[in-house]
């Protein structure tokens, strides 16, 4: 019993990421058509991850990408706890820039919500 209680978890988590990886590839894509150079996908830092690093002109965008039923589950995904995680690997990962007095930074959202175009929330918090 609690082995296919494991392997449904197993199977439910395999598809949440699957998901997930679909988000981020159209939130990449869909930043593209909107005239951002992607800099970097999943980038990783001692501090935590970042799931997308975009840049339009000297702005830097942080995004972080939520596949979600609703805007609003999208929205309440990203805690506080997980804006902090996310500020404090962008400041790492910004550090190692020698541009980086000349960029601007700001953290969005992209909610993939249902078969529809990506909601892209710009200045969704302050780092």
């Amino acid at each position: 019993m609690a082995r296919a209680r494991q392997r449904h978890g197993l199977k439910a988590k395999r598809g949440f990421l699957k998901r997930g990886a679909r988000g981020e590839t159209l939130a990449a894509w869909f930043l593209r058509l909107k005239g951002y150079r992607i800099l970097g996908r999943n980038v990783r830092t001692p501090l935590g991850e970042i799931d997308i690093v975009a840049k339009r002109g000297d702005v830097i965008a942080i995004v972080e990408v939520k596949a979600r039923p609703t805007l609003y589950e999208a929205m309440e995904a990203v805690t506080p706890t997980a804006q902090r995680r996310i500020a404090n690997a962008a400041d790492l990962w910004l550090a190692k820039r020698r541009d980086a007095r000349k960029l601007s930074i700001r953290f969005d959202i992209i909610a993939v919500v249902g078969r529809r175009w990506p909601i892209h929330i710009q200045n969704a918090w302050h780092g």
